[in-house]
């Protein structure tokens, strides 16, 4: 049973979550670059020390939300069940998110998601930080792998080749509903994308590369 996070944790928490929501919502109505450190903490009723107790950096406030997903890959391989392969989880795991419109994929039409997926493509430092972001979650993914019997240069060719893989599936999956197309009608599209793509990190590309 998991313990639940005593009263000084929460308050913690319901803080980290206040801050992130005040400056997320500067940066959609104004830009990244247009909002500074000191205007978020004053909206946030926060000293400027305060907010960097929590959030080292202003990229820190808007990956916030990408960071239970950092190692969620990683996860799925754990996780997965008994006589299951690793990448047959991954690609469940990968279809369900789309046919719960998970915003990771890129298959949303909220309006505050879409807002968000551009404030990323539009802004470079952020762009950098999610190169790295991408970085920790093959070191994550690797790691899982290797423990599900993978050797070392494997798990990591492995794992690069997977996140690119679902990266590129989520910025295809964005663009098209960016440019006006309702998720509903990208989701047939996005499951056989989906479904190409782990056919092809199953069976490598001799056969689709041809001379």
């Amino acid at each position: 049973m998991t313990e639940r996070p005593g009263l000084r944790e929460r308050k913690k928490q319901r803080t980290r979550q206040a801050i992130c929501d005040t400056a997320l919502r500067l940066f959609l109505s104004r830009g990244f670059d247009e909002v500074s450190i000191v205007e978020i903490a004053e909206a946030a009723e926060i000293s400027k020390r305060t907010l960097f107790t929590y959030f080292p950096t202003k990229e820190d406030l808007v990956l916030e939300r990408f960071a239970d997903h950092e190692d969620e890959s990683a996860r799925v391989v754990r996780a997965r069940p008994a006589g299951t392969s690793p990448l047959a989880a991954l690609h469940a795991h990968e279809l369900d998110g789309l046919a719960r419109r998970d915003p990771v994929t890129g298959l949303t039409s909220d309006p505050e998601a879409l807002a968000f997926a551009r404030l990323l493509a539009t802004t470079p430092s952020l762009g950098d930080r999610l190169l790295r972001y991408a970085g920790r979650s093959t070191d994550a993914l690797a790691a899982a792998l290797e423990e599900a019997g993978a050797d070392g240069l494997t798990a990591r060719l492995a794992a690069a080749q997977i996140i690119t893989v679902q990266r590129t599936l989520a910025r295809h999956n964005g663009a098209e509903v960016q440019a006006g197309r309702p998720a509903d009608e990208v989701y047939p599209e996005a499951v056989a994308a989906t479904d190409r793509a782990f056919r092809l990190l199953g069976t490598g590309l001799a056969d689709a590369l041809t001379a």
